[in-house]
């Protein structure tokens, strides 16, 4: 960085979010903290953030392939709730097949029948985080932090049309242009390409 004269950003935190009820359903922690995966799809995890459009909170909510940290789900909304996480499912281009285990953290938002329905039709374990323990959803958070420090604090989003279209560029360069630590430093695209590589020359 020093040699490239670049200067890091730092996230700054401003929200201050409102009580809001917890899932309270009988439901474990089947992830377990495992976070790596060897498999493409086989986990996926979520959750949502935050982030001011036109002097008002809206709120960004993305699903994330373990496998190699790619960003395969997103939307944004100005509220906080299960069409956000919907809308969200949608954008999933990959086979849900593939899916073994949805794991979030305990929000109220990801406690819904529509979304049940899509699990149970294609047969995925649900697995919830312990009560305010953010650390069992670590990835999504890491996720998030890299989000707001890189796109969310640099922009000043005056319609969600645009936070929309800023979005759709920051996932495709997060996706197939930014190196990952934990692969590498290899994008989500470049790690998955390998495997399959791989796949061909010794499955």
């Amino acid at each position: 960085m020093k040699q490239n004269n670049l200067v890091s950003t730092y996230t700054v935190a401003s929200y201050n979010p409102y009580p809001s009820k917890s899932n309270e359903r009988l439901i474990t922690n089947g992830l377990d903290r495992n976070f790596n995966r060897a498999q493409p799809m086989e986990v996926i995890v979520s959750d949502l953030t935050y982030v001011k459009v036109a002097g008002k909170w809206h709120y960004i909510c993305v699903f994330i392939d373990l496998f190699n940290r790619e960003i395969v789900g997103y939307s944004a909304g100005s509220r906080k709730n299960a069409a956000l996480v919907s809308s969200a499912i949608s954008t999933i281009k990959h086979d849900l097949r593939d899916v073994q285990m949805f794991h979030t953290d305990r929000g109220k938002e990801f406690d819904n029948q529509l979304i049940d329905e899509v699990l149970d039709g294609f047969d995925i374990e649900k697995s919830l985080s312990m009560k305010g323990c953010p650390y069992d959803n670590a990835v999504a958070e890491t996720t998030f932090k890299a989000m707001k420090t890189e796109f969310i604090n640099q922009y000043t989003f005056i319609s969600l049309k645009q936070l929309n279209i800023e979005l759709f560029d920051y996932v495709n360069w997060y996706n197939n242009i930014r190196p990952h630590g934990a692969l590498n430093y290899l994008t989500p695209k470049e790690y998955k390409e390998n495997f399959y590589k791989n796949c061909l020359i010794f499955c």
